[in-house]
C-alpha cells in the first residue's frame, strides 16, 4: 500500500516566529483563535504545514491584534481585503488575520469564541476554531486550484457524532444545499460511516429539498457560483447577465469588495 507523502517540517526560523507570535498574543490577552492546518490537525490527526499561520478574530478586535503582531516583529501589517482578511509579514513568513471569508458569509462572531476548543500549538496554549465553524467556512471553497472538500470529509469522519448539528444548520441558513452536498459526498466516500451523521439531519435537509422542488423557481437570474468560486463564474456575471449573489442586497459584499477580490485572482499571495 502506498504511504502518504512525508510532512515537510517547518524551518527553525518559521517555528520560532510562530511561537513568538503565539506567546505575545497570549501575553497581551488578545482575543484570537487558531485555525487552518493546526486546528485541522487537532481534530483529524492529519499533520501538514502551510506557508502561513491562520488566526481568526472578530472584526472589532482586528486593529488590536495587528498591533500585537507588529510588536512581535512583523515588519508589515495590512488590511489586505477590507471585507475579510489582513496579513502580517516577517520576512518570508506571514500571519493571516481572518475576520470573515472571501465570500463574506462566514463572519467571525462571538459564537466562534464561545465554542472554541482549548489546545496546544508548538506546546503553547491556544484556543482553536470550533469544528462547526471550520466546516461552515471551508464548505464554500471550490476553486479550480483549491477545493476544501477533503478537509470537510475528514472533519466529518472524525467529529460528526460530536458536532452541534443545530448550530451547523443555523450557520448554513439559506445555503443549506451546500451542506447537503457535502453530506451526500460523505456518505459516498465513507459508506460504512454514513450513520455518524444523525438521521434527523439528513431527513431535515432532504425535506427542504423536496419542498423546494415543488416551489416555483425565482424569476430573477441569480448566480450563486461566485460564492463558491470567485473566478470560475465570472462569465456568468460579466457576459450572461446573471446577478452576483455576493453583492448586496443578495449577499453581504459591496461592489468595491468584489472588484478588489476579483483583481487579486492574478496576484501572488
Amino acid at each position: 500500500m502506498p504511504e502518504a507523502p512525508p510532512v515537510q517540517p517547518l524551518t527553525p526560523e518559521t517555528r520560532a516566529f510562530y511561537c513568538r507570535v503565539i506567546s505575545q498574543l497570549n501575553e497581551a490577552h488578545a482575543p484570537y483563535l487558531v485555525g487552518g492546518a493546526y486546528a485541522l490537525g487537532r481534530y483529524t490527526g492529519i499533520e501538514r504545514h502551510t506557508k502561513d499561520f491562520d488566526i481568526f478574530v472578530c472584526q472589532r478586535d482586528f486593529n488590536k491584534v495587528m498591533a500585537v503582531l507588529a510588536d512581535a516583529g512583523c515588519s508589515t501589517t495590512s488590511l489586505t481585503f477590507p471585507h475579510w482578511l489582513g496579513k502580517a509579514h516577517c520576512g518570508d513568513d506571514f500571519i493571516d488575520v481572518i475576520f470573515s471569508s472571501g465570500n463574506a458569509i462566514a463572519e467571525v462572531d462571538d459564537e466562534w469564541f464561545a465554542y472554541a476548543v482549548p489546545g496546544q500549538v508548538f506546546e503553547l496554549p491556544v484556543r482553536l476554531c470550533p469544528a462547526e465553524e471550520i466546516i461552515w467556512s471551508k464548505a464554500f471553497i471550490m476553486e479550480r486550484e483549491r477545493f476544501d472538500g477533503a478537509d470537510i470529509m475528514h472533519l466529518l469522519r472524525a467529529r460528526a457524532p460530536q458536532l452541534d448539528w443545530q448550530r451547523l444548520l443555523r450557520r448554513f441558513n439559506s445555503n443549506w444545499r451546500v451542506l447537503l452536498s457535502h453530506l451526500l459526498m460523505f456518505g459516498y466516500i465513507y459508506p460504512g460511516e454514513r450513520a455518524s451523521v444523525p438521521q434527523w439531519v439528513m431527513d431535515e435537509l432532504l425535506a427542504r429539498l423536496q419542498r423546494e422542488m415543488h416551489e416555483a423557481p425565482p424569476s430573477e437570474r441569480l448566480c450563486r457560483g461566485p460564492i463558491v468560486s470567485r473566478e470560475q463564474y465570472l462569465t456568468d456575471i460579466e457576459r450572461w447577465g446573471y446577478a452576483d449573489a455576493r453583492l448586496l442586497p443578495h449577499g453581504r459584499m459591496k461592489a468595491d469588495d468584489i472588484r478588489l477580490w476579483t483583481d487579486a485572482i492574478t496576484q501572488p499571495d
